[in-house]
């Protein structure tokens, strides 16, 4: 069971696996079921002084029984489940699609929906699904001034970062499953990952015009940025990309191309040896590269 909190005294409206939908006051708690889906409507304004925190009671013919709940609660508090931050630029065609879970641990993420704005971002509309016990939250964002998808790497990086620094902010838990955790975090990863060992890069074809890039590596601050520059270095254009941080690894897609074409063989070759030698020395000084 997943619970979200929401804000203000607009409504949204909550689609049940059933087809049965209900509106309710964005002021209430609900608990949404199992494939449930929240739906955020357009232009909300949210104000989180308006917070509402709610004490569960378990009882059985009206007796409490939390304590004979306490122990199962707190094996399951001490699990700390995978953050995934995704940045989706290929299923909408006029919205960047922000993907974040952290197991059942998320709500509506008022606070990560006010930080992109400070990005000068607008948020047009906001998911919340619950299946197998994991809170999937989906933000579509534009630009403010242009009302069109981001495509800047570097704003995507500071997106990138803001929702994880704000998973840090409100569950530090998280830091122990965070590459940032290392240096931001309550409780810095008690494994840290090999980057010899989790860089994988791959070229496959995707039609005439462009190649697909595979990239996972172990995850950084700036990780995004560096790429770009690498492959802008040897004069491959990036034509979209998605951005997937589960935890300590980054797992990224990029379709590419060079002077309007798709990678040949050779080319491919040279990008993969030169992101390998790249990510695989992230202590390596740009001048020596």
């Amino acid at each position: 069971m997943a619970m979200a909190t929401a804000f203000s005294s607009s409504s949204f409206t909550v689609f049940h696996s059933k087809r049965s939908e209900s509106s309710l006051p964005l002021s209430s708690f609900c608990i949404l079921p199992s494939k449930s889906t929240l739906y955020l409507p357009v232009g909300l304004r949210f104000d989180s002084s308006s917070q509402r925190h709610v004490l569960m009671h378990a009882s059985i013919d009206g007796v409490d029984s939390i304590d004979s709940i306490s122990l199962n609660s707190k094996q399951e508090n001490d699990y700390v489940p995978m953050p995934i931050v995704l940045i989706d630029q290929d299923t909408d065609p006029d919205a960047t699609i922000v993907q974040v879970s952290f197991g059942d641990r998320l709500g509506a993420l008022i606070d990560t929906m006010k930080a992109l704005r400070d990005l000068g971002l607008d948020v047009s509309k906001g998911t919340v699904t619950t299946e197998n016990s994991v809170t999937q939250t989906n933000f579509f964002i534009a630009r403010r001034s242009t009302g069109r998808k981001v495509e800047d790497p570097d704003l995507l990086e500071r997106i990138r970062l803001t929702i994880i620094n704000n998973l840090l902010k409100y569950h530090p838990e998280s830091s122990e499953r965070l590459a940032m955790g290392e240096a931001f975090g309550v409780k810095p990863p008690e494994v840290k990952v090999d980057v010899d060992i989790a860089t994988h890069i791959h070229v496959k074809e995707d039609g005439p015009r462009r190649s697909l890039l595979y990239i996972e590596t172990a995850d950084r601050p700036g990780l995004l940025m560096e790429m770009v520059k690498i492959m802008a270095d040897i004069n491959i254009n990036v034509e979209s990309a998605e951005i997937d941080t589960e935890g300590l690894v980054a797992k990224d897609k990029f379709h590419v191309s060079y002077r309007g074409a798709a990678l040949n063989s050779s080319l491919s070759q040279v990008l993969i040896n030169c992101l390998r030698y790249y990510l695989r020395r992230p202590e390596t000084d740009e001048d020596s590269y």
